[in-house]
């Protein structure tokens, strides 16, 4: 009893969240400066040049201040006196992260909430081949976008493959979940079957009683049908019956020669003899192919119907004649 009203303690209730950071829990602001820096790619230029305006007012408000630079391709945040979350420096770096990484600012400016996280996932370096490399993407992908959507409803963050990386946005445990499916694809395994274990694992978090119990059991297993040749089972080899004799020695072509007689013959004597040999077999090939032919034209063996037919017409003949005529002249009478 005492030792699950301490598991109780320690989980956190549902629903609970932690009291925002205000000015006035550090009015006196920050003592050194920091900065971070982080390179973008040429296409996304255009856009970051748009969006700059909105990424300095969203960052003025908590005393950080935003630079972009499009001669070196680098976007860089560092703290001011005006700033009092000391926190808030990672979160603008993870915010310029994500806008080098292809992601929109509307779903990028979520990273400055408290409940939200980001995960960039390297996936460049995890597949040797390209071509591999590009099928595995569009695997995670899915067709049309399916099994994105179906990993941001799952684990209720958002998700974007751009190159050899993937982004991911949203709470600590959807983070995890979605590193788990990505690298699970790379690795060969198919989104499905670890979405399907991790909606399996959702509905049994639900239930309070198997908290506590082991979930192995309840989660679908599978079995990789594509076994590498290394790993395949060494087949056993059957042991030979021991014998002190060694096998016996292979006949060679003169061996054959010599009991044939054909060693014994002269060069022209063996070419009369190869090409008797295949005058042989050509006739025997024109005779099978004769014989293939005439089958078109026996005739088929007779029925059962036909002999019952016979026996028939055999009956027939042994009937008598002056019955049939007198019952004749009884039938014609009476009709008259």
């Amino acid at each position: 009893m005492l030792q699950d009203k301490e598991d109780d303690r320690l989980t956190v209730p549902e629903g609970w969240k932690d009291a925002p950071f205000t000015r006035e829990d550090n009015p006196r602001g920050l003592l050194a400066e920091s900065s971070f820096s982080v390179l973008f790619p040429k296409y996304r230029e255009s856009y970051l040049s748009k969006v700059w305006p909105l990424v300095k007012e969203l960052l003025t408000e908590h005393g950080i201040e935003p630079d972009l630079d499009l001669i070196k391709g680098s976007l860089t945040v560092k703290t001011t006196r005006k700033a009092f979350d000391p926190f808030m420096i990672i979160k603008a770096r993870d915010l310029i992260t994500l806008l080098a990484r292809s992601v929109d600012l509307e779903q990028a400016k979520r990273i400055l909430e408290d409940d939200v996280a980001c995960d960039i996932i390297k996936i460049g370096s995890m597949v040797v081949k390209k071509e591999r490399f590009v099928k595995r993407r569009k695997r995670l992908i899915g067709p049309g976008g399916t099994t994105l959507k179906a990993m941001e409803c799952l684990t209720d963050c958002y998700i974007a493959v751009q190159g050899n990386t993937v982004a991911a946005l949203g709470p600590h445990r959807g983070l995890k979940e979605v590193r788990k499916i990505v690298e699970d694809c790379m690795n060969n395994i198919h989104p499905f079957f670890t979405i399907r274990t991790i909606m399996e694992k959702h509905d049994l978090a639900k239930n309070p009683e198997m908290r506590h119990q082991n979930w192995e059991p309840y989660l679908p297993q599978y079995q990789s049908k594509n076994i590498s040749k290394r790993k395949q089972p060494l087949k056993k080899k059957k042991k030979k019956a021991y014998t002190p004799f060694p096998p016996p020695q292979p006949e060679s072509k003169i061996d054959k020669e010599l009991a044939s007689g054909e060693y014994f013959l002269k060069e022209d004597e063996r070419r009369q003899r190869k090409t008797e040999l295949k005058k042989q077999k050509q006739n025997q090939s024109k005779q099978d192919r004769q014989r293939k032919r005439d089958k078109a034209f026996i005739a088929p063996e007779e029925s059962n119907h036909s002999v019952k037919r016979k026996a028939i017409d055999g009956a027939s003949s042994k009937v008598d004649l002056k019955k049939l005529k007198t019952k004749f002249h009884k039938i014609s009478k009476k009709t008259t």
